[in-house]
């Protein structure tokens, strides 16, 4: 409603900067308020700081308060598959194995417009209970996925990414398109959806291996003529996939010059996983503006691969990094399950690096960088997700005039064993510094889950609340 004015006080913990950028004094990149207040004007932070100093400057305002919960920003999902949501966790050995058997058989049923109504209910509805608030979703080749993905986005006022995938070769009969109608249905969808509300266009060439270069053409053609839509795609996530880009594409010296030769890397384009670019490709990903989705749930799962985290965030060729939970290759929707197996992926990078197995590739900086500590998780979570989406003007902190979503989470929900684990840091306690405030952070990241998400707000509208909390 407009004019709507409301408030929420708690213990709120945001990022500021890029922790990267901080080696061993990551704090400097948080923010941590014991008692702050957060006023939310038609959706939108009209305030935010410590409840004392806000709360003169708003005397008559009505706020919610969210008591023994740590509040952060929503969740970034920046890789995630909307028609698979049934189809989470089925067995399928490797990635080309696994779509043939499991992956394209259900997306062919979201031709069923009401089946994929009911889907894109149940997938919003997991992605709230995990304290997802925004994402860039794949849909299908068929339009009615995408329109009714959209409709219930906007239904729930969520911000989305997505768009209707480009795929002709190596995949059924049934899931191939021509790029002629990719094209023309892409121009309609972008016309019909891109920015009205919360909604945002993704061109989305599914992966370059299943596109042939008149389909990577209809690409750039859409991007020429809609510059302000994103890009959303795949890269290099298994060594069989790498393999076929080279036979496909011989005029090209890598999977990246692929969508180099076609004009699309630059700012606004992501691509799923890059498990195996090179160090070379890296850079050019740094220096192009582009983005990796980090997707350690399906990486794992699939047996694809270890993300180089530690090489990514060289600083002096950083790429922008989002996580991403992959569904359904990943294996949960929970973004803190996803920080969980990020933070062992990075530790198993460390010790390749630490000269421990081999001092001749011993590199002590690169090793350390794929430490993940709660600072550099849940800034990839947060902050991070939205820089490398190129949303951070909108959402990723509390800064005022961005869009007021956040999750509130519970530091001892989860396993029994959680609050007691807990209590070693604040003895039961809320957490009354910053550094007690992470050491709860990395407690919910190491060991929790969904269940640790107790609320999920939209534009300052409560969206989820945990059963029975």
């Amino acid at each position: 409603m407009a004019g709507e004015t409301s408030a929420i006080r708690g213990m709120f913990f945001d990022f500021v900067d890029d922790p990267w950028k901080h080696v061993g004094r990551e704090q400097e990149s948080a923010r941590f308020l014991f008692d702050g207040l957060m006023v939310v004007e038609d959706g939108l932070i009209a305030d935010f700081g410590d409840y004392a100093e806000v709360s003169k400057r708003h005397p008559g305002v009505q706020a919610t308060h969210i008591t023994n919960r740590l509040i952060l920003p929503g969740f970034i999902d920046g890789h995630v598959h909307f028609p698979q949501v049934r189809v989470l966790g089925a067995y399928g050995n490797q990635l080309l194995d696994w779509l043939q058997n499991w992956i394209f058989p259900e997306e062919e049923k979201y031709s069923d417009r009401n089946y994929a109504l009911d889907a894109a209910g149940r997938f919003f509805d997991a992605l709230l209970a995990g304290g997802t608030t925004t994402c860039q979703a794949f849909t299908t080749s068929n339009p009615v996925s995408t329109e009714e993905l959209f409709g219930e986005a906007a239904r729930r006022n969520l911000r989305l990414i997505a768009g209707l995938t480009g795929i002709d070769r190596f995949a059924p009969e049934t899931t191939v398109i021509s790029p002629e109608y990719f094209y023309s249905e892409s121009k309609r969808l972008i016309e019909q959806y891109h920015r009205k509300g919360r909604n945002l266009y993704a061109i989305t060439p599914r992966f370059a291996v299943g596109c042939t270069d008149e389909m990577m053409e209809a690409c750039r053609r859409l991007k020429e003529e809609h510059p302000d839509c994103w890009i959303n795609t795949h890269i290099s996530e298994n060594p069989s996939e790498l393999r076929t880009s080279r036979n496909e594409f011989p005029d090209c010296q890598d999977y990246t010059q692929v969508h180099e030769k076609h004009k699309l890397l630059g700012p606004k384009f992501t691509a799923g996983h890059g498990i195996w670019l090179s160090d070379d490709e890296l850079q050019r990903f740094s220096k192009a503006g582009a983005a990796i989705a980090f997707c350690p749930l399906s990486n794992l799962f699939l047996g694809s691969g270890l993300f180089r985290i530690g090489r990514a965030t060289d600083p002096e060729h950083p790429v922008r990094v989002a996580l991403g939970c992959d569904v359904g290759g990943g294996n949960a929707f929970s973004l803190i399950r996803v920080l969980e197996e990020a933070y062992k992926i990075g530790m198993c990078n460390n010790t390749m690096l630490d000269g421990s197995v081999d001092p001749r590739f011993q590199n002590g900086a690169e090793a350390e960088r794929n430490k993940l500590n709660p600072y550099r998780g849940f800034y990839l979570a947060t902050l991070g997700g939205a820089r490398a989406l190129y949303l951070d003007d909108l959402i990723g902190n509390f800064d005022k005039g961005k869009e007021a979503d956040f999750v509130a989470l519970d530091w001892n929900a989860g396993q029994a064993a959680m609050s007691w684990h807990q209590s070693l840091i604040t003895g039961g306690n809320a957490p009354e510094t910053m550094d007690q405030a992470s050491q709860l952070l990395f407690g919910i990241m190491a060991c929790g889950d969904d269940r640790n998400v107790d609320e999920t707000w939209i534009a300052g509208r409560r969206a989820y609340k945990k059963a029975g909390a």
